[in-house]
């Protein structure tokens, strides 16, 4: 699963992750234009979107994953009741 930025570019987590972080360390250091930062948040806003978006999905499926796992412990419990043959 990937996630496509602003520009069509298939970005993966870490990916945006990572280029997020030096939007970051780029603006902390200062040195630039007001255009250049305007753009280099700009982009950070777009990375943190992605990032979100990510995370959003890992959290969709973990939680699904512990719904099963709930569901699958509640048919066990009911297969191993008193007064079943099981």
């Amino acid at each position: 699963m990937t996630e496509p930025d602003a520009t069509g570019t298939t970005l993966g987590y870490e990916q945006a992750r990572d280029e997020l972080v030096d939007v970051v360390r780029r603006l902390e250091a200062g040195g630039v234009t007001l255009e250049e930062s305007l753009a280099l948040w700009e982009r950070g806003e777009e990375l943190a979107r992605i990032c979100g978006h990510w995370l959003e999905g890992a959290r969709a499926r973990l939680d699904a994953a512990l719904e099963r796992e709930a569901e699958e412990d509640d048919a066990a419990d009911d297969d191993a009741s008193p007064g079943s043959d099981g």
